[in-house]
């Protein structure tokens, strides 16, 4: 009898464990996130804020949001009902990356009194170096679709941190070929002109960086624009962050980092361009 009651015990513990496991998944932890008020961070710089004010009331469409000051943020990151939507400098997921700034997705809690890196981060995307914002302004519109389309699908299905952005990189291959106009500073200077001619064929532009984001700006059908993030003056430790985004759909196609050394440099790498022409 007693091998029969300690068995039922076991069994309901497993269960409550399970349970347990569940409510602590992300996926639960933000399946409120379409009732609950997105709080947009503004930086109290002015231009930036011109334009993620305009941006936002433009293109977030998945929950009710607001604007609010960082100091209204430091009274209301502990809520548990409330998200916030804000620029970080330096921080990718649990990870530092120096000199580099990023939008994120955070919801409220507790571990906000921890710093921005405990909080329930929903998604990251590096958009610029830390306090001099460029293409950001340019890509900024796409930046937010890309975070709205992934915290949909980060609702339905568990996504896991390791995955990230990562999962988009499927849409490079599943997407027939596309016209890419690649801004010549978004090469890394370690690319050989051989591995150019290899891998760079006529369905990819090699231009200025104003054409590439003129491009991007028009909308233009079934192409696609690099937009690499890197700091200015990369110390130990900086990444630098690749990107393929649509400019008439605001898909992300395709993302990679690496860190920044000599061998390097910023910019997409021939491993990078390899990957690029593999699926074309």
């Amino acid at each position: 009898m007693k091998k029969i009651i300690l068995c039922a015990v076991a069994a309901v513990l497993c269960i409550a464990a399970a349970a347990q496991a569940k409510i602590e998944t992300k996926k639960f932890k933000i399946s409120d996130f379409p009732d609950c008020i997105t709080k947009v961070v503004l930086t109290g710089n002015d231009m930036a804020d011109s334009f993620l004010r305009k941006e936002v009331v433009d293109h977030w469409t998945i929950s009710p949001f607001e604007f609010c000051s960082a100091e209204e943020f430091e009274t209301l990151k502990t809520s548990e009902n409330t998200y916030f939507l804000m620029y970080v400098a330096g921080q990718y997921g649990h990870e530092m990356d120096p000199g580099i700034e990023f939008l994120t997705l955070v919801k409220g809690g507790p571990a906000a009194t921890e710093g921005v890196s405990s909080m329930t981060e929903i998604v990251s995307i590096p958009s610029g170096p830390a306090r001099d914002n460029g293409r950001e302004y340019t890509f900024l519109p796409a930046l937010l679709d890309i975070m709205q389309d992934y915290t949909l699908k980060a609702i339905e299905k568990e996504l896991t941190n390791f995955v990230g952005l990562n999962l988009y990189n499927r849409n490079l291959s599943s997407s027939g070929i596309k016209r890419i106009y690649m801004a010549d500073q978004d090469i890394s200077f370690r690319v050989s002109p051989a591995d150019k001619e290899k891998y760079i064929d006529e369905d990819i532009v090699v231009c200025d960086e104003d054409d590439a984001d003129e491009v991007f700006e028009k909308g233009t059908y079934n192409t696609l624009v690099t937009f690499v993030v890197a700091p200015k003056e990369p110390t130990a430790g900086s990444m630098c962050h690749k990107m393929l985004i649509g400019a008439d759909d605001h898909k992300l196609y395709y993302t990679a980092r690496h860190k920044i050394t000599g061998k390097t440099g910023v910019g997409f790498l021939t491993s990078d361009l390899k990957k690029i022409a593999g699926p074309r």
